[in-house]
């Protein structure tokens, strides 16, 4: 099955860097997403915010330089996260991050 997911945008919330109980780096950020796109020969304004997390010992790098409203693109797979309040949404794992 393929799970793959190549995003462009502006970091919208700040990213925020962790570390999980196991030592793992991570960080987490929104990234806001705004184009045009053609769906059935018609022009549509498209917006939408995602989570994002990259994990790993290379996260630090990939992620140092990163600051709210840096324009960047972003790839990697999504999953289903469940807060602790119960709230369900899609998160976007990356593995690779340029600017633009």
């Amino acid at each position: 099955m393929t799970n793959r997911l190549e995003l462009a945008g502006v970091i919208s919330k700040a990213p925020i860097h962790r570390q999980s109980p196991a030592g793992i780096p991570h960080c987490h950020f929104v990234l806001e997403h705004r184009s045009t796109q053609v769906e059935a020969d018609l022009s549509r304004q498209v917006f939408c915010r995602l989570s994002v997390v990259v994990s790993g010992q290379g996260s630090t790098q990939q992620t140092q330089h990163l600051a709210l409203g840096s324009p960047i693109k972003v790839s990697g797979f999504l999953a289903y996260q469940t807060s602790r309040q119960g709230e369900g949404k899609l998160v976007l794992h990356a593995d690779h991050i340029i600017d633009i």
